[in-house]
C-alpha cells in the first residue's frame, strides 16, 4: 500500500527535526573541510620544516669555523625541530577533534534517523488495520474529513462506498474465526488490488468496509462497483460451496 496517495493527512516531519538534521549536516561538511585543510596544511608545513632542517644540518652546505655561528646554527635546527614536533603534536590533536566531532554528529544523525523511523512505524501502525493491512477506521474517517473539506473548498467531487459482507458471522460460528481471518485477509487483498492509487480502501470494522474515490469519474465509479459485484459472487459461491 502506498502511503502518500493512502495517508495524505499524515503529518510530516516536525520542521524543528529537519532543522536541526540540516545542522549537523552542515557541521559534518564544515568538518570534511576542516579535516582536509588541516591534511593539506601539515604535508604542506612538514615539507617546508623539513626542508629547512635537512639545509641546515647537511655538512656541505654549510662550513664556517666560527663557534658562535655554529652554536647560534645548532640552536635554530632544534627551535626548528621543536616547531616540527609542536606541529605535528597540534595537528594530531586538531585530528583527534575532528573525528570525535565526526562520530558524535553522525551518532546524532543516525539516532535521529532511528526515531524518525519509530515515529513513522508507530503512525502507520495507528493507521492500518492489523489484520487485513488496510486503513483503519481512524484513518478512513481523517480521509473523510480531508476530502469533504476540499470538496467544499475546489469544488471537487468525491464518492464513498460502504458496504459489509454477507452472513459472515455463519463463517465465523461454522469454520472459526481463523477462517474468518482468512476470507477477511483474502477479500482485503482483492479490494486494495481492485481500487486506483489514489483511493482509500479501509475495514472499518468487523466485515465493515469503506473505500473512498476522491475525483473518480462515473465510468471508474460504475467498473469499481462490478469488480465489487465479481467478488460478491465469488464470495457467496464459497459460503454456499462450504
Amino acid at each position: 500500500m502506498s502511503s502518500n496517495p493512502q495517508f495524505p493527512f499524515v503529518q510530516p516531519a516536525d520542521p524543528s527535526e529537519e532543522t536541526q538534521r540540516a545542522e549537523i549536516q552542515e557541521k559534518l561538511r564544515i568538518l570534511d573541510r576542516r579535516d582536509w585543510w588541516l591534511w593539506t596544511t601539515a604535508v604542506i608545513v612538514r615539507l617546508l620544516l623539513t626542508f629547512v632542517v635537512f639545509s641546515l644540518t647537511f655538512p656541505g652546505l654549510i662550513k664556517v669555523d666560527d663557534p658562535f655561528f655554529q652554536s647560534s646554527l645548532n640552536r635554530a635546527v632544534r627551535g626548528l625541530i621543536g616547531i616540527v614536533l609542536l606541529f605535528n603534536t597540534y595537528t594530531i590533536y586538531q585530528h583527534v577533534t575532528v573525528k570525535r566531532l565526526r562520530r558524535q554528529f553522525s551518532k546524532q544523525l543516525a539516532e535521529m534517523r532511528i526515531l524518525q523511523v519509530r515515529a513513522d512505524e508507530y503512525q502507520r501502525l495507528a493507521l492500518v488495520d492489523p489484520l487485513t493491512g488496510l486503513c483503519n477506521r481512524r484513518a478512513a474517517e481523517d480521509r473523510l474529513a480531508a476530502e469533504a473539506s476540499r470538496s467544499q473548498r475546489y469544488g471537487h467531487s468525491f464518492t464513498v462506498i460502504s458496504f459489509d459482507l454477507d452472513n459472515f458471522k455463519h463463517i465465523n460460528d461454522t469454520y472459526g474465526h481463523p477462517a474468518g481471518d482468512l476470507v477477511l485477509k483474502e477479500f482485503a487483498k482483492r479490494l486494495e488490488g481492485a481500487v486506483r492509487l489514489s483511493d482509500l480502501a479501509s475495514r472499518m470494522g468487523g466485515d465493515e468496509f469503506l473505500v473512498i474515490l476522491p475525483e473518480c469519474p462515473t465510468s471508474q465509479v460504475e467498473r469499481l462497483l462490478s469488480r465489487l459485484r465479481l467478488m460478491e459472487i465469488e464470495y457467496n459461491n464459497f459460503q454456499e460451496a462450504g
